[in-house]
């Protein structure tokens, strides 16, 4: 069976991809930083037969990062690692002038620097796959300019460009930096409280990755929305 390892992995579109995938026979490595609410997940996730192991922790910390892979390592390897663990740096958000610098540091910290040293500890078992990928997930507020977005689209930019290079330097390997679109997620919820209008499900979108890993197109930053107008 195939092993993907998500972070940010107990709800949203986390959560959604991990369902759409074990329907599909992947074994599964899920983390999140509520060890409850990840627990309840990982159960229905893994009513559809597969492994599915749940390792609560904070993807920041390089303990966890290690064990996640070391699990992934006692399912059989790791073809596909997803970067779904994300904070905004404020809740709500607030402009540039009123960003906290430790707000900014701790988004940094987890989009980016945590990112980075998944994938440091993931490589060797992403290289050792014949169809190894990474997936970042990436956000429209990395490319537009939208206010009280600026601390979390920074951290979002640098993921992408973060992406883009070990697309080059690991050409063996598929790297996709990943705009989900708008979606009705927790994550949304607490960056703009007021704004009640509908928006997309996670699930709604899934399809669109799973497009992906099925096409496996080259290296690059992709959108989920275009990938659907397709299918």
């Amino acid at each position: 069976m195939p092993v993907a390892l998500i972070t940010g992995g107990s709800k949203g579109l986390g959560r959604a991809l991990a369902l759409a995938l074990a329907e599909r026979g992947w074994d599964l490595v899920l983390s999140a930083r509520t060890a409850s609410v990840l627990a309840e997940s990982a159960e229905q996730v893994g009513a559809h037969g597969t492994h599915v192991v749940a390792v609560p922790g904070d993807v920041a910390d390089a303990a966890h990062r290690a064990e996640l892979v070391a699990t992934a390592r006692r399912l059989g390897g790791l073809d596909l690692l997803v970067s779904n663990a994300s904070v905004l740096g404020a809740e709500p958000l607030v402009r540039l002038d009123e960003l906290s610098l430790e707000g900014l540091r701790v988004a940094l910290e987890t989009n980016v620097v945590a990112a980075l040293g998944l994938v440091q500890e993931a490589l060797p078992l992403l290289r050792e796959s014949s169809a190894g990928t990474v997936i970042a997930i990436s956000s429209d507020a990395a490319a537009e300019a939208y206010e009280t977005w600026g601390g979390y689209g920074a951290s979002k930019a640098a993921l992408d460009h973060l992406a883009a290079v070990l697309g080059v330097e690991e050409p063996r390997l598929r790297v996709w930096a990943v705009d989900p679109g708008d979606m009705d997620t927790d994550l949304y919820a607490a960056a703009v409280p007021d704004d009640d209008e509908p928006r997309p499900t996670p699930e709604s979108v899934v399809p669109g990755f799973l497009r992906l890993l099925d096409e496996r197109p080259v290296s690059g930053r992709y959108g989920a929305p275009a990938l659907l107008g397709s299918v």
